[in-house]
């Protein structure tokens, strides 16, 4: 087999993103060129990403930023092997600009399209990166999404757990905007914690100690709300100390987790090669610590692609594409854009589907048992 060079457009939420990225005949990748452009300033005046807004700045913008991904990369059209997009899941607008920009690329060049799944590209990135073998076991921890799964082999996912309800970056967005933090939260609840006491707060931790390997965050964040109530008006230190406890049970409620999601593992045969983390909340520096320690008493390795590839990019939806690619699968230019794509349903059977709830808020859809 020989190289695959593929375009990668990523249009799922807030970025607008497209990259070039080299599959060797080896299977190992190399990224050519990598351009982002964020709305963050677009979208912080409301505290949180608006889906009219970001439909329309895709729209604006998709096309340049591809042509800078080509510019970077040296390349004309013509020289690439396929032209892969997010199908979803995600905001329904901008996944229908990102698909249908690569569709008609595709079509103008008569190169392959592949439709990729966002939660797909999250979790064969390490593979890019790092060079990880199956099968390993994934967190992925982002703004909309919170899972472990165990990772057999391109489009070979078994979802060990999730969560109930609010995913973890959910979690840390809504409390920055609790407390008064800018957004995006996340960082800046993080930033806080390192000036707080973690001990301050008693806070709960949901679901520790359960054999299952899921996820509730919503009671901990009404927790810090009620904490927050009492002590009102907040002080600059309030805050902090109130981060810091936060961060900290979110640190302890992942260990558990991921600790319970390994024996799951153990008990169906599978034998992580690496436990992978992937998504937002992976630039998290106290989760990372964390993680380090539990894969390390796991008997296996944290792998964590660097941070600019762990929340949304064009060169994981290449590389997963070019994955793909490289078991000859490629899609129709039929292939419908998706609000909800449950990563165990990310196979070349369930590409072909109709859409399902295409108008929903993007999400975690409920688990469906076994291997896709």
């Amino acid at each position: 087999m020989s190289d695959l060079l593929l375009l990668g457009i990523e249009t799922t939420c807030d970025e607008t993103a497209a990259a070039v990225v080299r599959r060797r005949a080896d299977g190992s990748g190399e990224i050519v060129s990598n351009v982002v452009l964020s709305q963050i300033d677009e979208h912080a005046a409301y505290g949180g990403v608006v889906p009219e807004i970001a439909a329309r700045a895709h729209v604006e913008v998709t096309d340049r930023v591809i042509d800078e991904a080509l510019k970077a990369a040296g390349i004309e059209l013509r020289q690439l092997d396929g032209i892969a997009a997010a199908g979803g899941p995600g905001l329904i607008g901008g996944v229908i600009v990102g698909l249908t920009t690569a569709k008609a690329l595709a079509l103008a060049t008569g190169k392959p399209l592949i439709a990729v799944n966002h939660l797909e590209a999250h979790a064969l990135t390490a593979r890019l990166t790092d060079g990880v073998g199956f099968p390993y076991l994934l967190l992925l921890v982002s703004g909309g999404h919170t899972q472990l799964v165990c990772v057999s082999g391109v489009g070979a996912y078994r979802r060990l757990g999730g969560t109930i309800d609010d995913a973890i970056g959910e979690a840390f967005d809504k409390t920055a905007k609790m407390l008064g933090l800018p957004y995006p939260g996340g960082p800046e609840v993080e930033k806080a914690a390192e000036r707080g006491d973690a001990t301050r707060f008693a806070l709960p931790r949901p679901l520790m100690g359960r054999h299952e390997p899921d996820f509730s965050l919503s009671g901990l964040k009404t927790a810090v709300r009620l904490e927050a109530l009492k002590i009102a008006p907040l002080s600059e230190q309030d805050v902090c100390d109130l981060c810091a406890s936060f961060q900290a049970a979110i640190v302890d409620i992942v260990a558990d987790r991921v600790r319970a999601a390994m024996r799951v593992m153990r008990e169906i045969g599978q034998k992580p090669t690496a436990l992978v983390l992937a998504g937002g909340v992976g630039a998290n520096q106290a989760v990372r610590r964390m993680l380090h320690k539990v894969a390390a008493e796991g008997g296996t390795r944290l792998a964590v692609p660097p941070p600019a590839l762990c929340t949304d990019n064009g060169a994981m939806i290449a590389w997963a594409g070019a994955e793909r690619l490289a078991l000859g699968e490629r899609d129709g230019l039929d292939i419908p854009p998706r609000a909800r794509w449950p990563l165990n349903e990310a196979t070349l059977a369930a590409q072909t589907a109709p859409a399902a709830a295409e108008e929903a808020p993007a999400g975690e859809a409920p688990a469906t048992p076994g291997l896709a």
